[in-house]
């Protein structure tokens, strides 16, 4: 499936954005020109049964957006060999099933999915669906650090955002999907605390060659509560 893109920049190196759930390319409003000024042309996608991609198809809803499906599509619409690739949340999850097509120089796992958690767990995946009826104000409260026009960009996206997408995740549900190894040099950002990269899973994934940052203070969508944090975190990989 080809993707909706949103380029910035025009740059010699090339950086790829993914976003999370619920998401598109507009939440990497202020990184996307961040590394536009760095001499990167940034390409944010909009996954599938988001933003302006295409949805999935089919009844079954775990078949429609399987995270396979999320990562084929990355390489349909991305080009292999970027300098950078940054993938947040679900993104980071599509990314990660990607990246041994893409083959970009540098990868970067932002509070990944990594570790999806089961039914009446917090953010299950069934319970995703709520937020397609969510109030400005509980949307704002939920994340208290973002700024006015992140909440109002997050009721936009939810609106365009097909809430099947969290069936998709069902059958992975209560289950670690750690990569094994990093196929290209990897670092792993996590929030503060991370409900999807719980301390223990930290240190495997260092154990098992990923560098792990964690920028303080800073909640699920680092990019979103806490840019210079954010930034400052990927030092070394931008």
């Amino acid at each position: 499936m080809q993707l909706h893109t949103r380029t910035w920049g025009t740059g010699h190196r090339t950086a790829l954005l993914v976003h999370g759930m619920m998401s598109d390319h507009r939440s990497w409003r202020r990184v996307g020109p961040r590394l536009a000024a760095l001499g990167y042309r940034v390409l944010a996608v909009d996954l599938r049964g988001h933003g302006r991609s295409p949805r999935g198809h089919g009844a079954d809803p775990v078949q429609r957006y399987r995270p396979d499906l999320l990562a084929q599509d990355l390489v349909d619409t991305l080009p292999a060999e970027a300098d950078l690739a940054v993938g947040h949340s679900l993104g980071g999850l599509a990314l990660s099933l990607a990246v041994d097509r893409l083959r970009p120089r540098r990868a970067v796992y932002s509070d990944p999915a990594w570790c999806i958690r089961g039914p009446g767990r917090g953010l299950d995946p069934a319970g995703f669906a709520w937020f397609r009826t969510a109030a400005r104000e509980q949307i704002a409260a939920l994340n208290p650090r973002w700024e006015a026009s992140d909440v109002d960009l997050e009721l936009a996206t939810i609106a365009l955002w097909d809430p099947d997408t969290g069936g998709g995740l069902a059958e992975l549900a209560g289950r670690a999907l750690l990569p094994e190894r990093p196929t290209v040099p990897s670092l792993v950002q996590l929030a503060d605390p991370s409900f999807v990269i719980g301390p223990e899973h930290a240190a495997e994934l260092s154990r098992r060659g990923f560098e792990v940052r964690t920028v303080a203070g800073a909640g699920h969508t680092i990019h979103r509560d806490d840019l210079p944090g954010f930034l400052a975190s990927l030092d070394g990989w931008i």
